[in-house]
C-alpha cells in the first residue's frame, strides 16, 4: 500500500533530500528551497514550497500525475481520471492554480494531494543542455547571486557542428512533426486555417548568425530568469572561448537587449526549446523516476496544449451566437454598479 508519504519520499530521493519535511522549516526560513517569489506587484507574490502543499500525508494513492503548472484544467482532469496526487513542477498558489477559488475546497472535493518541487529539481541533471546538442562543462543554478538564474558552459555533442545541427536535434526530439500534422488536422476539421499553437511557434531559431555557423562552445541562459546583458559580459569574460549563446525555456526576439549585447560580442545567438516543452525536458524525467520508485503506482503525465484562434472564428455557430448575443445584451456598459 503507497501514502503520500511514500511519493514525498521519492520525491527526496529524486532530488537528494531537498524536500520540506515539516512546516517548521518553512517558517524558521532555514531552508534553501523555501523562496519567495516576487517582483513587487502588490498581493501577488508566492511562496515556493518543495514538498507537500495539501493532503494527507497518510492518504493511498494509486494514480499519480505530474504537471508543469497545476490549474483548474489539471484538477479536473484529475479528477475525472482517478488521481490522487498531483506532482506541480512550478510553486502552487490559492485561486491562482485553481480557478480563482480556494485549492483546499477544489482539492478535497476530488481528494486529491498537492506536491510541489520547483527550484528544487533545478540542477539535478543535465538532460535539457543533452537534448539542447551539448555535455556540461560547468553549472551555476543562482548565477550573479539570483536565485534560479541557471547558467551552463558546454561544448557539443558528437555530431553537433553548427547552429543548423542544434535545431534539427531539438525538432527531432520533440516531435514536432507530430505537433504539425496535429495543427492540421485541427484546422482541417474546424475549417480554420488560422488557428496557431504555441510548441510550433515558439519553435527554436537563430537569431545571430546560420544555420552553417559553426558551434565551439556553448553558454547556455534562461532569459526570464533574471539573466542580463551584463551577466552576459560578465559570463564570456570567465569563458572567452564561448562563441555561441543559447536561450531557452524562455526567448528573446529580435530587438532584446541580449541579441544586440551578443553581436557587440561577436557571438552566436540561438533560442531552443520554449517553456512550452519544459514538461518533456523536466516532467517526462520526474514522471519516469516516480513510476520507478513507487511500485505498484501509475504514472500519468498532463500536458498543456494552448492555440491560438480568431475570436470571431472560435467554436460553433451556435456558440458565437450565444456569445454575441450575451455581450450585447449584458456587456456593453449595461452592468455599471453604483457605489453611491
Amino acid at each position: 500500500m503507497t501514502r503520500v508519504s511514500d511519493l514525498l519520499d521519492a520525491l527526496n530521493v529524486i532530488t537528494g533530500g531537498r524536500m520540506v519535511s515539516c512546516m517548521d522549516e518553512v517558517k524558521h526560513g532555514n531552508h534553501p528551497f523555501v523562496i519567495w517569489k516576487s517582483s513587487g506587484i502588490y498581493g501577488k507574490e508566492v511562496l515556493e514550497i518543495p514538498g507537500l502543499i495539501h493532503g494527507d500525508p497518510q492518504k493511498t494513492i494509486r494514480k499519480v500525475a505530474v504537471c508543469m503548472t497545476m490549474t483548474e484544467l489539471s484538477i479536473e482532469l484529475a479528477g475525472a481520471t482517478g488521481v490522487d496526487a498531483i506532482v506541480a513542477h512550478h510553486p502552487i498558489a490559492d485561486a491562482a492554480s485553481c480557478g480563482g477559488v480556494t485549492l483546499r475546497d477544489y482539492l478535497n472535493l476530488y481528494g486529491i494531494a498537492a506536491l510541489e518541487c520547483h527550484e528544487a529539481f533545478h540542477g539535478l541533471h543535465p538532460g535539457i543542455a543533452y537534448l539542447h546538442g551539448h555535455k556540461v562543462q560547468k553549472s551555476n543554478i543562482s548565477y550573479g547571486g539570483v536565485h534560479g538564474n541557471v547558467m551552463f558552459v558546454g561544448e557539443p555533442l558528437e555530431g553537433i557542428h553548427t547552429m543548423g545541427d542544434m535545431l534539427a536535434r531539438l525538432d527531432s526530439f520533440m516531435g514536432l512533426d507530430m505537433e504539425e500534422q496535429l495543427l492540421l488536422s485541427e484546422r482541417r476539421i474546424k475549417n480554420n486555417d488560422n488557428i496557431q499553437e504555441t510548441s510550433l511557434l515558439t519553435r527554436g531559431a537563430i537569431r545571430v548568425g546560420r544555420p552553417d555557423s559553426p558551434v565551439n562552445r556553448i553558454l547556455h541562459i534562461f532569459p526570464h530568469t533574471g539573466f542580463s546583458p551584463e551577466h552576459l559580459r560578465q559570463a564570456i569574460a570567465e569563458n572567452p572561448d564561448v562563441d555561441t549563446v543559447l536561450a531557452s525555456i524562455s526567448r528573446v526576439y529580435d530587438g532584446h537587449e541580449l541579441i544586440a549585447c551578443a553581436q557587440e560580442l561577436g557571438l552566436n545567438f540561438m533560442v531552443g526549446n520554449s517553456h512550452v516543452l519544459e514538461i518533456l525536458e523536466n516532467g517526462l524525467p520526474l514522471a519516469y523516476a516516480l513510476s520507478a520508485l513507487l511500485e505498484g503506482v501509475e504514472v500519468v503525465m498532463f500536458r498543456d496544449r494552448v492555440t491560438s484562434t480568431p475570436v470571431h472564428q472560435v467554436g460553433t455557430e451556435r456558440l458565437r451566437e450565444y456569445a454575441q448575443h450575451v455581450s450585447a445584451a449584458h456587456l456593453m456598459g449595461k452592468n455599471v454598479l453604483s457605489f453611491h
